[in-house]
């Protein structure tokens, strides 16, 4: 009976992929950055699939923190098991780097905050200033990544979720060298609600930066999204299609009451989409 038991959960998590092995590692990645003295290292969390590599890889960038008001979430590792999963089935590799001061990685978290660094500024030329200080990290994770042997930088992808979409679009229009796709999922900088619309000056500029990517990208959105309207979302598009950028937009209904910036959790809104895209 006890061996029925075991191969009856064995083939129900074959069925399901419910049990999918994927290697999960920490890795610490040095960067050319020096602060207060002592080199920088960053956090990054690597999900593998099972056999062996070099695997198709996505970088995947993670969001801010709400506000910006509470420091207590700068150290939350952002590196989702089950959306590695979602990618690791399918063969690919997925790395979540943490920016300075996020997670565990070391230096100062300074992605564009008011003087009191009590939240995020709406200020363009101090955000701004922010989102560089972002692409700066992302970069040394990519380029850590691209000596991993693990890592086909033949078959690179790159994306994010919220301030991680946003980045994810624009690095790879500054290395469009790099790699064959872009996944953003809600992205954006600062909120549509800044007071003046001043979203409206620091959005579509950092969209506009990854107009120079060749190829397709996918952007991601979800209805009623606190942060995004889609009226919001849509011009952000506009722009970096205007400048010369390569995409298609598109837009899905969450459950009623839900976020629509929670889209990235909705894998079985977005799986099929990001699947086909992924697979050309």
């Amino acid at each position: 009976m006890k061996k029925l038991i075991l191969l009856a959960a064995s083939l129900l998590c074959f069925a399901t992929a419910s049990c999918w092995a994927q290697e999960r590692s920490t890795v610490r990645v040095p960067t050319p950055f020096v602060e207060g003295g002592a080199p920088v290292t960053l956090e990054m969390v690597i999900f593998k699939p099972e056999g062996a590599g070099p695997f198709p890889t996505v970088v995947f960038n993670h969001g801010s923190t709400g506000i910006g008001n509470d420091p207590k979430l700068f150290k939350h590792t952002y590196a989702p098991e089950r959306l590695g999963k979602w990618f690791t089935q399918r063969g690919w590799l997925v790395a979540f780097p943490q920016r300075r001061g996020r997670g565990q990685s070391d230096g100062l978290y300074d992605e564009g905050f008011t003087p009191k660094r009590d939240h995020y500024s709406c200020d363009p030329a101090l955000s701004l200033a922010g989102f560089d200080h972002a692409l700066a990290d992302v970069d040394a994770a990519v380029e850590w990544l691209r000596k991993d042997p693990d890592v086909d930088t033949k078959r690179m992808a790159i994306a994010g979720h919220s301030r991680g979409g946003i980045l994810a679009i624009a690095y790879a229009g500054a290395r469009p060298d790099v790699f064959q796709g872009v996944i953003n999922f809600v992205g954006g900088w600062m909120g549509d609600k800044c007071p003046g619309n001043t979203a409206d000056a620091i959005n579509p500029a950092s969209f506009k930066r990854g107009a120079a990517f060749p190829r397709q990208t996918l952007w991601l959105y979800g209805e009623k999204d606190s942060f995004y309207a889609l009226s919001h979302s849509r011009k952000n598009f506009e722009a970096f299609t205007a400048a010369g950028g390569k995409g298609s937009f598109s837009t899905y209904a969450l459950e009623p009451g839900v976020n629509g910036h929670e889209l990235v959790v909705q894998q079985e809104l977005w799986g099929p989409t990001v699947e086909a895209y992924l697979a050309k």
